[in-house]
């Protein structure tokens, strides 16, 4: 059977069949029309300004490491004018984050970025092995989740960097849509599909692969030949996100456009008047964007510290009420203000 011709450039033979639109095509024009699909985001979102510093969220996965090389490549291809630089956090995983870490490593040296790794255990005091000890596999995605957020803008807060960019791809968008309808979280379906989010006084936040399927995603780094690492979390299987990857990729089978359909759902979805939303303000014990008191990584932490983390929220709320908090509890340093236009922060 003869090969199809791509339907791009009439030349090449077809080796692929585009997940997300259908279209038979050679490798070159994948590798084309992917990295113009994630400039046209870019440019379209307008994320970035010339002199911008930019953080990478880099993990040694599949979605960060594209992510590292579409960005130095569309960065030097269009004269973007950005400051990129490699943030990576080490939640104390072993046998899964400290591989993965080398890889990163490697990463470092293949695009020339610099780097810089941050870990639970020296933000925190805890690892993530520590913590899923103490609390189970039960909520430890909850933790690891709040944790490596506010670890990822302490990182780029002494990095001086303006923006911070994540490997967040449609699929994951679409799974939180879906997580968010599940739950019933009316507040957070109003900004779970923006591609780019900011509180007040924290560093800027996007996704420039927000429309690219996971599926290109895996295509362009094995066509590629990139380095990355493949294995999933360990603590992963349980986490409540399965359910929602598990529904969408059923939906996919049936209808490859469900995932951009979602996402466009979630774009178009106006939270009401009356859901509130609390007003945001500083963590009292380390100064970390807030809508309580406390922030929840010094919530999490001080749970961890009483011996409590892994209970009910009702019969958590006692026990903290009934019983000081124990006096060697650890805290987390105070939050580094981000920088604002061009102030630099003090050493």
């Amino acid at each position: 059977m003869p090969s199809k011709t791509c339907v791009l450039c009439q030349k090449a033979n077809a080796i692929l069949k585009r997940p997300k639109t259908g279209q038979q095509i050679c490798k070159e024009c994948f590798f084309t029309v992917f990295e113009t699909e994630v400039h046209n985001t870019i440019t379209t979102a307008k994320l970035f300004k010339p002199g911008d510093r930019v953080a990478i969220g880099a993990s040694g996965g599949k979605d960060s490491t594209v992510l590292a090389h579409v960005m130095k490549t569309l960065n030097d291809r269009y004269n973007y004018g950005l400051q990129l630089f490699l943030l990576s956090i080490d939640e104390g995983i072993t046998g899964y984050r400290d591989d993965s870490l080398e890889t990163v490593k490697r990463n470092q040296i293949q695009y020339d970025l610099p780097l810089k790794i941050l870990s639970y255990d020296e933000l925190y005091g805890w690892t993530m092995d520590a913590i899923v000890e103490q609390i189970g596999r039960k909520n430890n995605c909850t933790f690891c989740g709040v944790f490596r957020r506010q670890a990822l803008d302490r990182g780029a807060a002494m990095l001086e960097v303006d923006h911070i960019v994540t490997g967040h791809n449609a699929d994951d968008i679409a799974e939180t849509v879906l997580m968010n309808i599940m739950r019933g979280d009316i507040a957070r379906l109003g900004r779970c599909t923006l591609i780019c989010t900011q509180g007040e006084d924290t560093i800027k936040r996007s996704k420039p692969f927000k429309y690219a399927y996971e599926k290109e995603i895996v295509m362009y780094a094995y066509f590629k030949k990139l380095d990355y690492f493949s294995t999933e979390c360990i603590y992963s299987p349980d986490a409540y996100r399965g359910h929602a990857r598990v529904f969408l990729k059923d939906l996919e089978a049936a209808r490859p456009s469900a995932i951009i359909d979602i996402i466009h759902s979630g774009e178009a979805f106006e939270v009401a008047e009356d859901v509130k939303i609390k007003d945001q303000q500083t963590c009292q014990r380390c100064g970390y964007i807030s809508s309580n008191e406390l922030c929840k990584a010094c919530a999490l932490l001080e749970g961890l510290e009483r011996g409590i983390a892994g209970m009910g929220i009702k019969e958590r709320r006692r026990l903290e009420k009934a019983a000081p908090a124990p006096e060697n509890l650890r805290t987390i340093p105070v939050f580094p203000r981000a920088p604002k236009s061009n102030e630099k922060l003090p050493a």
